[in-house]
């Protein structure tokens, strides 16, 4: 019985000391992963430009609707739809039979006036007739000549004309369909230059007016439906009068060249202004993390000790975040690492200079 004991004894000894040199070796690995040193930085301040993007509206720069003004049957339509017409060209003829004929009495009337003007006229260079009966000769034949014209100017109203040159739209009438004075026959589009009209937020319309002003206008870019960015810029050429109180905003309108005629009128797609913001604090997107769609980082305290801050993004750039609120330009935040701690941990940090660390990203708005 003894014998078994002493055995026994030294292997719970070896056990033991086993186990303690286990946890001194946990422990001092535990204190080693302590001791990683964490990459931080602080947000940097600088003026850049930020592009904003604003959904539009494609107008021409001319629209107008083409209406009849007589009354009549549709006789010939001479252009297609989507055709483009000269300043000028005929587009659609009315029946003129019944303003030949109005034309042609007006014509007679005018001619008989003419003739018993001159021989009043005779009449009074004899002294047969009194001067006032030459004078209501005249202004007979002024008003027989009144007629006449008004007939003329009723018998071009048959022929539609285009005001200037541009794209048929839809017709509304077909030949042989009686119109009425004012209805509508087809519109017509000027898009040698669009009009595309956004609306910009009260606060931004402040910001922009706010700006230093030069002799050029602002340019912009037109991101069409398609994902595809227009050839030519724009120009911001004017702003509405008034504020919509329903929404807020503004009426911006930019004026774009179309020598190509891609752009039609009714089309939309998405401004893309620049606008420069002075001061504007940055930080790279690789240092903040998400919880339930809100932005966080990891800032450092004074003592070391990790603590996540909310923030609110004015405005992001290619790898980088424009910070409105959360953050001061002192603050230091965690860099890289996001993944390997947690919240109230103290750590071993290496600064990096901010502007060190934006330079390290890809960042293509200066």
């Amino acid at each position: 019985m003894k014998k078994n004991f002493m055995p026994m004894l030294l292997v719970m000894g070896l056990v033991a000391l086993f186990c303690q040199t286990s946890c001194h070796s946990e422990k001092a690995k535990a204190e080693g992963e302590k001791e990683a040193s964490f990459l931080v930085t602080s947000p940097f301040k600088k003026d850049t430009l930020l592009t904003k993007e604003y959904v539009s509206q494609i107008r021409s720069i001319r629209h107008i609707e083409l209406r009849a003004q007589e009354k009549g049957y549709l006789q010939k339509i001479y252009v297609d739809e989507g055709q483009f017409v000269n300043e000028g060209q005929l587009l659609f003829q009315i029946m003129p039979n019944l303003y030949e004929a109005e034309q042609q009495k007006a014509q007679a009337e005018a001619s008989f006036a003419e003739i018993e003007y001159q021989n009043t006229k005779k009449l009074a260079e004899s002294k047969v007739v009194a001067p006032n009966e030459l004078a209501m000769a005249k202004a007979k034949l002024d008003k027989a000549k009144a007629e006449l014209a008004l007939t003329k100017v009723h018998l071009q109203f048959t022929e539609i004309r285009a005001p200037f040159s541009g794209i048929i739209d839809r017709f509304h009438v077909r030949p042989g369909s009686l119109v009425e004075e004012g209805e509508l026959l087809t519109e017509l589009s000027d898009n040698s230059k669009m009009w595309v009209y956004y609306n910009v937020p009260e606060a931004e319309y402040l910001d922009y007016k706010s700006l230093p002003k030069n002799d050029s206008q602002t340019k912009v870019k037109l991101l069409m439906a398609n994902n595809k960015m227009f050839d030519y810029p724009g120009v911001v050429e004017t702003i509405e009068a008034n504020f919509d109180n329903e929404t807020g905003n503004i009426a911006f309108r930019a004026t774009f060249p179309n020598p190509k005629g891609l752009l039609r009128y009714g089309e939309t797609g998405n401004i893309l202004m620049e606008v420069p913001m002075s001061n504007a604090l940055l930080i790279p997107q690789k240092a903040t993390f998400e919880v339930l769609d809100k932005k966080y980082v990891y800032v450092v305290d004074k003592n070391n000790v990790l603590r996540s801050r909310e923030i609110s993004i004015a405005a992001e750039l290619p790898h980088i975040y424009v910070v409105q609120k959360g953050l001061e330009e002192n603050d230091k935040i965690l860099l890289e690492g996001l993944r390997l701690v947690r919240e109230n941990e103290k750590i071993n940090y290496k600064f990096m200079e901010p502007q060190s660390a934006i330079a390290q990203l890809e960042l293509y708005a200066e």
